[in-house]
């Protein structure tokens, strides 16, 4: 009896990043050694193979049994990581919103074939390097994702790197590059020659659409941009140069994310001075001043790149960034963290019209300059944590990139295949934008149920980590990707993007923690859902914090919200007699200690809301600030930040803040509006500076101050007291604050239950309103003061604070 033919399938697993992360890597697939369908799945070693990205991959090849031809498997990858062995390292959900469950699928072919999965995408993409079997140099490969496109070519531009609609701009001397579908919507072509030969190189795609019309588009995968400025020509010819032109409509350029520029100022489309990665980060960080890596320990400062150099109307860039850093040292916080600083559509915005997620802004400086800025920030132990933006594409300039990619978007928008649109145009008779949908962001829900734009944000993530030593990210407006989604038709919800804006939000934790599980997940939510902050393992989003609303709007309450919030500085700041609502704050406080990031400042709330402006501004309802009017602004000042600072969550706090910024921080103006950063720290800021840097240092050397464990042991809303403290195994801090408008000069007498405030010595170690911040000197003398039966009597500044430690 003759033997059954077989059927061999080739899996091979590709990291598809350059650090090491798998090892004694398994292929798992429900079949049984026969080669036939099994519920219990069989397990292989996978080899260690050349990857044609020069990345780590790993392969085995199965003999199936040839009568199970038609039949469906599935299979998955199974790896030892640092800490974490015997880890399922697919970290791409199945096409099912309902279903959490991560494995590949396939129909099992009448002859041989391949299977293949790619933990990140960002080195298979674009323009990279292919590594031919014993080549001694990289060749080039381009490969674009176009599922409706009849045909995909590469043509190279002038060096004014723009190309218009009519193909003016197409460098005529240059061949062509024909792509090939390869399925499933993959177009490549063939290793085109040396990667080196390609260097600095402009390009386009030129695409033959759905509609068998030649479009040109930027490579969504585009390392750098040629443009550096901010016109669009709009498809019309161009005959100024590539410094003058938007990036995000210029034409990409073939860069190498194996090598850095070592001079900083090296900055133009050809580089003069790069040398190997590996060789640029090698002396990344100080022995005893490396970046914190617990959420806990973080002081972070919100920094807009566009917002510095100041007096320049210009917008700032990443070499005003790499001067701040001093400033940042001086200061003592130990994170930065960036507004959006991947390519965005024009030069002087906040940056949250982002296009292209693997292009570091090219009017800014580009990749080489935020490398060095980075590097920078860890020699002096600040952690880099980078704002991005995945719950919309750019809305401006956005048609060389991802709108109507390779379809017409006025003639099938259901086609759109970066942007969601939920049924068919005529389902929306004279309406055909109405399939698309809102999340409260400013453009578009993307397509989250397609797996390849899932996998495009993750892969960007993912190298932020991984070629930019990123320490972690802030994900802007995550309501708008699992719960706002609704039709532009008429608003209805649309439960099916959510659930798979859902999805994507799981795989980007997975992704992000695979890749360097010190690195910080925050997630901008103001939802409350508290899956975001519960681990992947127990069913949960898997991020480490959300930023907390609800603690600003109390503490400070400018802008038109309703009086269910305390709005406590708003309220101090007219200077009118009365009680606050400390009881509120109370709560607020309470609630820091479950994985949240507060803030008395940040980006949205300085004046770009409606109502509401800077905090020095919003403490004395907006009077002029000179003489006592400033002190007391200050005073104030003073005290959010300290409430913030000692609450049980992650502080953060809006460039600025150290210096008593006043003028609105908006995003249409924002330029017009530059403040003197460096030279006011000596000058008008200098005691809120002094300030700034004595509370951050005691932050965090303190154990206590940067613990989770708070309890707020007393309120008053008449006197506007508020007092609570914090602990650590080994010390126990006491923060007594007021924003009464005369001091608690002859003592104040708090009580409470004994085991809430132990009885010993409690000496005073920070007084907010010491003459070294202008203040008026009232307080406890740095004394050591007794407390017995839960109970203290201590000097309280007006509108300041004390915090005691516990000595014996």
């Amino acid at each position: 009896m003759s033997e059954m033919p077989r059927i061999a399938i080739n899996f091979t697993f590709h990291s598809g990043i350059k650090r090491h992360l798998f090892a004694n890597v398994r292929l798992s697939g429900s079949w049984n050694a026969a080669g036939q369908y099994s519920n219990q799945w069989a397990e292989l070693p996978m080899t260690p193979v050349p990857d044609e990205t020069g990345c780590d991959a790993f392969s085995v090849a199965v003999q199936f049994d040839a009568s199970q031809v038609g039949g469906t498997f599935q299979w998955g990858v199974v790896a030892d990581m640092v800490g974490a062995p015997n880890s399922w390292v697919v970290v791409t959900e199945v096409p099912d919103e309902n279903s959490y469950q991560r494995y590949r699928s396939f129909v099992l072919p009448a002859s041989g074939s391949r299977q293949d999965y790619w933990f990140a995408t960002g080195r298979r993409f674009g323009a990279q390097k292919y590594f031919l079997p014993d080549a001694a140099s990289p060749s080039i490969r381009f490969t674009v994702w176009a599922p409706h496109a009849k045909g995909v070519e590469v043509v190279f531009g002038t060096p004014a790197g723009y190309i218009a609609d009519d193909g003016t701009g197409v460098d005529p001397t240059a061949p062509v590059v024909p792509l090939v579908s390869q399925g499933g919507g993959v177009w490549e072509s063939d290793p085109a020659g040396s990667f080196s030969d390609y260097m600095n190189r402009p390009y386009m795609y030129r695409i033959a659409n759905e509609q068998c019309t030649p479009v040109y588009k930027v490579d969504i995968y585009s390392r750098d941009q040629a443009g550096r400025g901010a016109i669009n020509p709009g498809g019309a010819h161009f005959s100024g140069s590539y410094l003058d032109v938007d990036g995000i409509v210029s034409c990409s350029l073939v860069a190498d994310p194996d090598q850095v520029t070592q001079d900083f100022n090296d900055v133009g489309v050809v580089k003069q001075t790069l040398v190997p990665a590996e060789q640029f980060w090698a002396n990344e960080y100080t022995p005893g001043r490396t970046p914190p890596l617990h959420l806990t320990d973080l002081v972070i400062y919100e920094l807009h790149v566009g917002s510095l150099g100041y007096p320049s109307t210009a917008a700032g860039s990443f070499a005003d960034a790499i001067a701040f850093v001093d400033t940042l040292t001086d200061l003592g916080v130990n994170a930065v963290e960036l507004l959006p600083v991947l390519e965005f559509d024009g030069n002087l915005q906040w940056g949250y019209g982002t296009s292209l997620f693997f292009c570091l802004q090219s009017s800014a400086g580009g990749a080489n300059q935020l490398k060095h800025f980075v590097r920078a920030c860890h020699q002096r132990g600040i952690a880099v944590i980078i704002d991005v933006v995945y719950n919309h594409f750019a809305t401006a300039d956005n048609e060389r990139s991802e709108w109507g990619y390779d379809s017409d978007p006025a003639v099938a928008p259901q086609n759109n295949v970066w942007n969601w649109y939920e049924g068919q145009p005529a389902d929306y008779p004279g309406n055909s934008n109405g399939g698309y949908l809102n999340n409260g962001s400013s453009g578009y829900t993307p397509r989250f149920s397609e797996e390849n734009v899932r996998q495009m944000f993750t892969s960007s993530a993912a190298v932020l980590l991984d070629d930019f030593h990123i320490d972690g990210l802030r994900v802007d407006l995550t309501d708008a990707i699992h719960q706002n989604n609704s039709l532009n038709a008429n608003g209805a919800g649309v439960g099916r993007a959510n659930l798979f804006g859902t999805k994507f939000l799981r795989e980007l934790a997975r992704t992000v923690k695979m890749v360097n599980p010190s690195a910080f997940l925050i997630a901008e939510d103001h939802t409350g859902w508290g899956a975001m902050t519960q681990p992947l393992d127990e069913g949960g989003i898997g991020f480490d914090a959300v930023w907390y609303a609800d603690f600003y709007h109390h503490l400070i309450g400018d802008g038109n919200y309703g009086d269910n919030y305390a709005k406590l500085l708003k309220y101090a700041g007219y200077g009118l007699p009365g009680p606050l609502h400390m009881d509120y704050l109370a709560g607020a406080l309470l609630a820091t200690q479950f994985n949240k990031i507060v803030y008395h400042e940040n980006h949205d709330e300085a004046g770009n809301e409606a109502a509401t402006g800077r905090t020095i501004g919003t403490a004395v309802n907006g009077a002029a600030l000179v003489g006592d009017t400033r002190k007391y602004a200050e005073a104030r000042c003073r005290f959010v930040f300290g409430v913030s600072a000692l609450s049980a969550g992650t502080p953060m706090f809006l460039m600025g803040e150290e210096i008593g910024a006043a003028k609105p921080f908006r995003y249409n103006d924002f330029f017009l509006n530059k403040e003197d950063l460096i030279g006011d720290r000596t000058g008008v800021g200098q005691y809120l500076f002094r300030f700034y840097q004595d509370l951050i240092h005691l932050v965090t050397t303190k154990p206590a101050a940067r613990s989770r464990s708070i309890d707020v042991i007393y309120h008053h809303n008449d006197n506007r007291v508020i007092a609570f403290t914090r602990s650590s195994p080994t010390q126990e801090l006491l923060l007594l604050a007021s924003l009464n408008d005369t001091p608690f000069d002859h003592g104040y007498f708090i009580g409470t239950d004994p085991w809430r405030l132990p009885a010993g010595g409690w000496q005073e170690v920070f007084n907010s309103d010491a003459a070294i911040y202008r203040g008026d000197n009232v307080g406890n003398g740095g004394a050591t003061l007794a407390v017995t039966g839960g109970q203290i009597d201590a000097v309280i500044p007006a509108h300041g604070f004390v915090i005691f430690e516990k000595v014996t």
